[in-house]
């Protein structure tokens, strides 16, 4: 097969696009369908003072954790950091700064953010601390919250299969975050495990369009039931 021009023979390539202080998407729910040869690839870099949005911080030592580790991540856009006991260390320390957002409001201010919606009012979060300082306004009689559609520099995303197109297809839960920060990027950057030619894709099986995707990189490190295996 003949390798499309978004294809990168190489992490290091497709990554010379990232610079210090980027706002970078990160698709996946944990370490579940997160581009960690991608990740891998941040940490043999030295871009610093990245903010990250993803709904959190992979693990200790694990996925994004291991990034947070080298000091590299100056401040974090999520929902869950707990799942990292790192990233509240680092946050106690003062080496961190986090804005927590709730999941379903940080999938819609990505989704905002690709559609050209610079804000919406969402109830989620209305009368809590994670609405303090935010313009808020009554609908019919409920509280709603203004929250600002989010977008990124480079969005860092983990698909299953891209033909010779760039169109992307998504294994199971890796449609979680992966889709909607591909329309969220100025630059998108596709870690996948096979490549195929155009048309060999099932066409309601596409769920990004190639017209999203500016570069695409073979996976070296998959998540599998006995851990993260390097398949170099």
């Amino acid at each position: 097969m003949q390798m499309m021009k978004k294809y990168k023979g190489s992490v290091a390539e497709a990554l010379k696009v990232v610079k210090d202080g980027d706002v970078i998407l990160v698709g996946g729910f944990g370490l579940i369908g997160s581009p960690l040869t991608l990740i891998e690839g941040l940490t043999q870099t030295d871009v610093k003072d990245l903010t990250i949005v993803s709904n959190n911080l992979g693990e200790s030592g694990k996925g994004l954790g291991k990034l947070l580790n080298q000091e590299k991540i100056g401040r974090g856009i999520g929902s869950y950091f707990t799942s990292n006991r790192d990233v509240g260390e680092a946050y106690k320390r003062g080496e961190l700064e986090l804005e927590l957002v709730p999941q379903g409001t940080l999938a819609e201010r990505l989704r905002a953010g690709g559609a050209g919606i610079p804000a919406f009012y969402t109830s989620t979060s209305s009368g809590t601390k994670l609405a303090e300082n935010k313009e808020s306004r009554s609908f019919d009689g409920r509280e709603y919250v203004l929250e600002r559609g989010l977008r990124g520099n480079v969005a860092l995303i983990r698909a299953y299969k891209a033909d010779a197109l760039g169109n992307l297809v998504y294994y199971k839960t890796a449609r979680n975050f992966n889709p909607v920060m591909a329309t969220a990027a100025d630059y998108v950057i596709a870690e996948v495990d096979e490549i195929v030619e155009a048309g060999e894709l099932d066409p309601e099986s596409i769920v990004t369009p190639h017209l999203y995707v500016d570069a695409v990189v073979k996976a070296g490190i998959v998540l599998t039931k006995e851990g993260i295996v390097d398949r170099g």
